[in-house]
């Protein structure tokens, strides 16, 4: 049997033959193995994206060696039950014995494995009929089909494994396989609990077969040697150890020595962030920054096709001696509350508890933090600034000076634009969503429309539907930045210029700067086109340094409010 049936889980039937297995070539032991830290844990396996069942795996160490053993069950398309599974290996690595007692589509199948030498012997039950099976093997790993505890082992050896070396694994009374070891990465993963500095490892898998197909496979393991998460791409499938798979755990794609993971009091719930600070920060006060998130469901580093936006301006700006506040919004990653019922003004009120927050520390001059709104956040900063005295000063990045309804049509008419429609079709799809943005705001017309209501009736957009900046402004008495990318397809340029307007008609209106970027999208990046369908393909993932060069100077001129 194929280690790809393995992973696709519904041929995962063992086969009864007689006679004994083949001897085969394989390569040498790679490297020493590691023993891997002892404890319990426990695994949530995926299957094309939903929860398919549970796995509980334990490493124990005694005088003879180490031992895996595990027990869960597995629904459709798996469906297993495992009673059972120990493998053990000697205080060296080698494999030792293999014990089975599972149920796999509804059949009992057992297995007990011993060695002898090079010498693998496996007795195998399948409902009714018994067989024993003999192989000659050097297996440095056992994986039998199709269980996921066992690759415990080869995260064990995965410690030492250089890139490009081997590991032989055999399925007892099924296969032989070699997994090539390619690259691994090193990925720092934030749990409620802890953070976990993690390697991930790409392995090439193959069976003995000359035609068998290679699987691919991502291993990550935590700093202990102990199997954090399994991947095949390939199959949709996922194990994950619990405490990763918890929807509160978050990868960290961008961190600094002295980052500090903070809790903002709300409104009967916590939101959650990372605090930021230059590397050297002394006893003195520092002006502080509060990021405020664009629409949608973003965590705190504000991550757009693979581009940590706020993570890097973050980095940026304590690198200029800021301190800076990201946090997740409310009902994402780590912080409480519920997204579905909230408003503009509701995130407006969460960053007004940032700022609050940030005000109470010791190492903050709290006559001085900024509020940075991008995309929807500058609408959102907007409204907190318009209320929030201790806010000294407000920077808009690629924010509408528009209407919500306006710009909301006008991403509509660009996106028609640029496909191969007929006119006719093009106004007529504009046409129903001026009928459903109508709809939203009055509450009315909903009887023709009842198709699109569940989907478009929300608190969320009813507000940004809503949101004129220039109802805004005039009670915004902070200095206004307003920054924009030139080649920003999602919200225009000419929004900028709407803002900076809007801002020097203010009574008594305090300073406001305008800043324009040429060659710069709306996620701040470097781009050829502008428009989202070249984000997936930029070849540059960091924000332009014109952007934090733009805020820093500008933040640095900011007297205390």
């Amino acid at each position: 049997m194929q280690f790809r049936h393995c992973i696709r889980g519904a041929l995962a039937v063992l086969v009864l033959s007689g006679g004994a297995l083949p001897a085969t070539a394989q390569q040498p032991a790679s490297t020493a193995p590691v023993t891997p830290d002892t404890g319990e844990t426990s695994f949530t396996v995926f299957s094309r994206g939903a929860m398919a069942g549970n796995e509980r795996i334990e490493v124990k160490r005694d005088a003879a060696g180490w031992a895996i053993t595990s027990s869960g069950r597995l629904n459709a398309p798996l469906d297993i039950v495992t009673r059972r599974l120990e493998v053990r290996y000697d205080p060296d690595g080698k494999p030792l014995e293999l014990t089975l007692d599972a149920t796999v589509r509804g059949q009992i199948q057992t297995i007990h494995t011993t060695f002898k030498g090079d010498t693998a012997t496996s007795q195998v039950r399948i409902g009714g009929e018994s067989r024993v099976f003999t192989a000659t093997t050097n297996a440095e790993v056992l994986l039998p089909n199709p269980f996921f505890a066992p690759f415990e082992a080869v995260t064990a050896r995965l410690r030492t494994a250089p890139r490009g070396s081997t590991i032989a694994a055999f399925a007892p009374a099924q296969s032989f396989m070699t997994i090539s070891v390619g690259e691994s990465t090193t990925e720092r993963i934030q749990t409620p609990d802890r953070t976990i500095e993690a390697k991930r490892t790409r392995l090439t898998i193959t069976g003995q077969a000359a035609a068998s197909p290679a699987t691919e496979v991502e291993v990550w393991a935590d700093e202990n040697g102990r199997l954090l998460r399994l991947s095949v791409p390939a199959q949709a499938l996922e194990v994950l150890r619990d405490d990763v798979a918890s929807v509160a755990t978050r990868q960290v794609p961008i961190s600094r020595p002295n980052d500090e993971q903070v809790r903002i009091p709300g409104n009967g719930f916590v939101l959650v962030g990372t605090l930021s600070k230059p590397v050297n920060a002394g006893p003195m006060r520092l002006p502080a920054v509060v990021l405020v998130g664009g629409s949608g469901l973003t965590d705190r580093d504000e991550i757009a096709f693979g581009i940590p936006v706020f993570g890097q301006l973050a980095d940026a700006l304590a690198d200029a001696g800021f301190i800076v506040l990201r946090y997740d919004k409310r009902g994402v990653g780590q912080s409480g509350g519920r997204e579905e019922a909230a408003t503009l003004a509701n995130y407006a009120e969460d960053a007004r508890g940032a700022v609050r927050s940030l005000s109470q520390r010791k190492d903050v001059d709290p006559k001085r933090i900024a509020v940075l709104g991008y995309a929807e956040g500058g609408p959102v900063a907007m409204l907190a600034a318009a209320k929030e005295k201790r806010i000294a000063a407000l920077a808009l990045l690629a924010t509408t000076g528009v209407t919500g309804a306006e710009l909301n049509l006008d991403q509509v008419k660009r996106a028609l634009d640029r496909t191969n429609r007929s006119e006719v079709e093009k106004q007529a799809t504009l046409d129903l969503q001026k009928r459903i943005q109508q709809a939203v705001q009055t509450g009315s017309g909903w009887d023709t429309l009842a198709l699109y209501r569940r989907q478009a009736d929300t608190p969320w957009f009813q507000s940004f539907l809503a949101f004129d900046p220039a109802k805004i402004m005039p009670d915004v008495k902070q200095p206004v930045l307003v920054v924009h990318g030139e080649l920003d397809t999602q919200v225009a340029p000419l929004n900028a210029d709407r803002l900076q307007a809007l801002a020097a008609k203010r009574k008594n209106a305090p300073p406001i700067q305008m800043v324009k970027l040429p060659g710069i999208n709306h996620l701040l990046v470097p781009a050829t086109s502008g428009e989202p369908d070249e984000y997936a393909t930029l070849k540059d993932k960091r924000v332009s340094a014109d952007v934090s060069k733009a805020i820093v100077s500008w933040l640095q001129t900011i007297p205390a409010r």
